[in-house]
């Protein structure tokens, strides 16, 4: 029996949070509006996203165009993001022989969110991922480890720019 008076006091305790989150102005990131009454996915698809070089920039690009339209549309262009991707490869367990059994893929992403209207910056932001990936005799694997960490950091630097993008319009737009 004690366990239902347990229950009731944890329903209890989480309807009394609530109400506190709701008199503090918390709402979450995705969910509702921004600050200036428009929801905060078709802001998000109003963002352009400017071609990067290399085959790491273009998946980049694409998992940001996909996180903010959701794979639809893309709504009318109210901020341009412009990226700027840097790569580096770091060795991991060399042997006594000098070779490496591993590497550390590293992605070094720098934006900037400009105002497509007024053409002026209105964010600046840095994201990194780090992807380690196992070196083997094989050619082909070590193609498709490296290939793999490359997704895998590009994915993780998508992620990282949209938080802070999204962040930044639901607050601004």
């Amino acid at each position: 029996m004690w366990w239902r008076s347990l229950a009731l006091f944890a329903s209890l305790l989480a309807g009394l949070s609530a109400l506190a989150l709701a008199g503090c102005g918390f709402q979450p990131l995705y969910g509702g509006t921004t600050a200036g009454g428009a929801r905060l996915s078709e802001v998000m698809a109003g963002v352009d996203i400017t071609p990067i070089p290399g085959r790491v920039g273009q998946r980049l690009r694409n998992e940001l165009i996909f996180a903010n339209t959701g794979g639809g549309n893309a709504g009318p262009t109210r901020f341009r993001l412009d990226i700027v991707v840097k790569e580096s490869v770091t060795d991991q367990l060399v042997q006594i022989t000098g070779d490496a059994t591993g590497q550390v893929y590293q992605l070094d992403a720098t934006f900037k969110l400009i105002d497509a209207a007024k053409g002026e910056v209105i964010l600046q932001g840095k994201a990194v991922s780090r992807a380690p990936y196992n070196r083997f005799q094989e050619i082909f694997a070590n193609v498709r480890a490296r290939y793999d960490a490359e997704n895998r950091a590009a994915r993780t630097v998508s992620e990282s720019i949209k938080v802070q993008v999204a962040a930044y319009l639901s607050n601004a737009a």
